[in-house]
This record gives structure tokens, sequence and C-alpha cells, in this order.
């Protein structure tokens, strides 16, 4: 595995159209992501864990092998991975990418071919890099989730596929009216709990998007979307 540490300059390329709401900046999930770094496992693996088991499973019966997983974390979706894809993971927080690699040199991960620091609305990889691109939990968290969709078109070729797994606000009722509650504290969490499909897919890319509920309750949201 690769020990680069790449990072790309910040830079600004257009407007995000997606509909408006209170954007967490780069320091802001930073510091959210450096608390959270060393009882993430703990406290979301369990969690989150069906939603990642259930991306990487769709990831393994794709065609493919060069496969970007963009909010690699501490790497918890990296074992389950079958051994002919080749990830190449990036996160925002070094400091969960620290524990991402250490994990990968205690589960002896031979294919994982880099782990690198990078912003995933601005990365540094030529267009048509990745047969498949994978963003977990990460598109309520990036500030701008169009512009990322934008990006991830551009690294995957033509033919390939980018799947998100994410929560979804809830259009309606008690657990709604909880997500929305909760969207105060998005700055300390590093994540908007009231994040809705629409701020990530524009309506063309919404009603050919294969869209699965996962466990547990149907909480998560897997979308798969083929890039042409």
């Amino acid at each position: 595995m690769s020990e680069v540490l790449h990072k790309c300059a910040p830079g600004g390329q257009g407007e995000d159209p997606a509909p408006s709401r209170s954007a967490l900046d780069a320091e802001a999930v930073k510091a959210a992501y450096r608390r959270w770094a060393g009882v993430y496992d703990t406290v979301f693996g369990s969690v989150s864990g069906f939603g990642r088991r259930r991306a990487v499973e769709a990831v393994n019966r794709l065609s493919g092998t060069k496969v970007l997983e963009v909010g690699v974390g501490t790497g918890l979706a990296l074992p389950f991975y079958t051994k002919d894809k080749q990830i190449t993971g990036i996160d925002l927080s070094g400091d969960m990418l620290a524990r991402a690699r250490e994990r990968v040199q205690r589960e002896k991960l031979g294919n994982v071919d880099a782990l690198l620091e990078m912003d995933a609305e601005e990365t540094c990889f030529d267009d048509a890099s990745f047969d498949i691109a994978v963003a977990m939990f990460v598109a309520s968290v990036v500030p701008h989730p169009r512009k990322l969709l934008r990006e991830l078109k551009r690294v995957v070729k033509p033919g390939g596929h980018i799947l998100f797994v994410n929560h979804f606000l809830a259009p309606n009722g008690v657990r709604g009216a909880v997500e929305r509650g909760m969207a105060r504290a998005s700055r300390s969490l590093g994540w908007h709990p009231d994040f809705a499909m629409e701020s990530l897919l524009p309506p063309d890319d919404l009603v050919r998007a294969r869209i699965q509920p996962v466990p547990p309750a149907g909480l998560f949201t897997l979308v798969t979307l083929d890039n042409i």
C-alpha cells in the first residue's frame, strides 16, 4: 500500500446547485472527525456496518477492478472487498486515515493501493481513473453534494458505476421531525441529519438511480448510478 499523503489545493469551480442548507466547511469536518477518530469504530461501527457491507457487496458484484472509496474513514469496509478489487481510499481526515493504515497493515490487505488525504469535491485524479466509485456516509458531510457527484462522474469511466450509501431525511413523521431538530448540531456532529436525497441527485439522475433501503429499519439507503 502506498503511504503517500496527497492533498489537493482547494479551489472554486462553480456553485452548488443543490437546495440551500447550512454548509459544513472542511475545517469543521476535520475538527469533528478528529474528535470522533478514537471512538468512531465503537460508536458508529455496528450501526453503519450494515450499510458499508451492503455497499461493498454491490461493488463486488460489479465488473471492473479499480475502485475509489470516498470517505474511507478508519477503513471499516476495506476487509470486505474481494481480492480482485484494487482499492484507493480517500478521506479529508488525517486522523481517520491513520487508523485505516493501521487496519490495512494489521489485516494484511494487499489489494489496498493507496489511502490519501484528499477533498472529495476536488480530487487530484485524472479523468476516467476508476471503474467504480463508492461514497460511504459522505454525501451528508461535504459542503456541496452535487459538486461531489460531478467529481465522481469525472473520475469514473463512462459505463462505470457510482454508489452512495447514506442516511437521507425522512420526508415526514416522527423520524423526520427528530432529524430536522438535530440539524442545529450539524457542525458538532460532522454531518447533516436533515440531508435530503434531492440535495445530492438532480432530477435526471434521481429517476434513473437504483435506490434500495438498507437495515437497520431502512435507516440508510444504497443508491447506484450508472455513469453515462
